[in-house]
């Protein structure tokens, strides 16, 4: 038996469900794309580095940023000399200032210990101590982030764990620098 056609100008409550339930889809789906397209709500829109490869932006990134100038042995003094298999092994020489004692980590151990999203999260909101240059990674795209990421995981691990920070009561047991606000020349004028 089939159900009777209903009344001229109403319409079957069976086929407006569907009809319905797609519209809501589709205005959700537009009202994601608006959000993620919006600035600042996506790392999609910012700048980052275009290279062959995310790995490939990474290693540029590294060099740009002077990564290697502190986690990479000898690297400040000698520069692109120091073979790539030695990269980023960390220095375990130690930064000294009234923040207590920091050193320069093994980067490629640290890495191995962390998810790409737990790295792009460390590098994004942590703000420790001096030297690092915290602020500046902060700001960092999490493409760029993910490419540092890549890069670093893609060489082999190498290198061993440097000191951990060693508090301002407390003498280093490594040598270090020591990073002291400036001293003025006894016959300048006061500022």
């Amino acid at each position: 038996m089939t159900e009777p056609n209903p009344p001229a100008g109403q319409h079957s409550p069976g086929r407006a469900v569907p009809v319905l339930i797609l519209l809501l889809v589709l205005a959700a789906v537009v009202i994601v794309y608006l959000l993620m397209r919006s600035p600042g709500s996506s790392s999609s829109n910012q700048t980052h580095v275009m290279a062959g490869s995310p790995a490939a932006a990474g290693r540029y990134l590294i060099l740009v940023g002077g990564c290697n100038d502190c986690h990479t042995p000898g690297f400040m003094e000698q520069g692109m000399k120091v073979p790539e298999s030695q990269w980023l092994t960390g220095v375990p020489l130690g930064w000294r200032g009234p923040w207590g004692t920091t050193y320069s980590s093994n980067l490629r151990l640290y890495a191995q210990t962390l998810t790409e999203e737990g790295w792009v999260m460390a590098l994004r909101n942590r703000n420790a101590r001096p030297p690092m240059p915290w602020p500046n990674l902060n700001e960092m795209s999490g493409r760029d982030l993910r490419a540092i990421y890549r890069y670093i995981r893609s060489l082999p691990l190498a290198g061993e764990k440097v000191p951990d920070w060693v508090p301002p009561d407390r003498e280093p047991t490594t040598p270090y620098l020591v990073m002291a606000p400036p001293t003025m020349p006894k016959d300048a004028p006061a500022p």
